[in-house]
């Protein structure tokens, strides 16, 4: 086996972190555009690969964590995600801010390595897999970096030297917002989930119906984000986003009025 029981007991506690009843529209292939890596927050378009480590967790056909400590919940075992998922160590997860973004991962230092490229989306955090690049992935994508028919052998090797890229999102459908289940009438959270291009995000702000300004909203955790306002809210409410390459758009109107926490709603927009 890959990793210790303690292990995959960390990541099950990141799981009783997440309060949010998600629900996910079914949809199209998850299918990243391939730009490569200089910086967590930026691209080159050099094709080169760096050097990382690679671990898995949970079944070994599954989707490791189930959501984990992004809030992604059982979403990560659906499409898009299709359960090609990985937890990131400190540099990949960065404090939450590097979920959902994008990377191509591939082994060939063992003869069960098929050298092809798997792309994958950081959506948990291993505590335990220190500063340097280590990618704990579900048992589902472990195995595809596999030769056809060798997924058992290359999951018993447990530990793995690996090269990754980051690379662009590109899901195939709009940005989905899912309220969180403690939000109420004074106090909006929500978790913003398939955003495309570096899939991460530096700005989030919400207008409500009864203003003309944009207020800030606080990261919570993971890709969640909240908006405290201590007196009535006004719905419907608007969601303008901003990513790291400075992109802003905005969703006119997502969460309408009669909202009811734990729903999920689907913009008409992505990056």
């Amino acid at each position: 086996m890959s990793y210790t029981l303690k292990h995959a007991f960390s990541h099950s506690l990141t799981l009783l972190a997440s309060f949010s009843i998600l629900l996910v529209v079914p949809s199209s292939c998850f299918n990243p555009k391939k730009i490569v890596n200089a910086s967590i927050h930026s691209y080159s378009s050099d094709a080169s690969w760096s050097s990382a480590v690679a671990t898995w967790y949970g079944p070994p056909n599954g989707d490791g964590s189930e959501g984990g400590a992004c809030g992604y919940g059982r979403t990560v075992g659906e499409p898009p995600f299709s359960s090609m998922i990985a937890a990131g160590s400190r540099p990949l997860f960065d404090s939450g801010k590097g979920c959902g973004s994008c990377y191509e991962v591939k082994c060939t230092g063992n003869k069960a390595c098929s050298g092809n490229p798997v792309r994958v989306v950081i959506t948990d955090n291993c505590p335990d897999c220190g500063s340097d690049a280590h990618f704990d992935m579900s048992g589902a994508a472990f195995g595809h970096m596999a030769v056809s028919g060798q997924a058992d052998q290359l999951r018993n090797v447990g530990r793995i030297a690996i090269q990754y890229n980051r690379v662009a999102c590109n899901y195939g459908r709009s940005i989905v917002f899912h309220v969180d289940s403690g939000s109420n009438q004074d106090y909006l959270a929500v978790m913003v989930e398939y955003e495309d291009g570096d899939g991460e995000l530096e700005r989030v702000e919400v207008k409500e119906a009864s203003s003309a300004s944009w207020e800030a909203m606080e990261k919570s955790w993971g890709a969640v984000w909240k908006y405290n306002k201590r007196s009535q809210l006004k719905a419907p409410f608007s969601i303008r986003l901003t990513n790291f390459e400075s992109k802003t758009i905005e969703a006119s109107n997502v969460i309408p009025a009669g909202w009811t926490p734990g729903s999920s709603y689907v913009s008409n927009v992505n990056f």
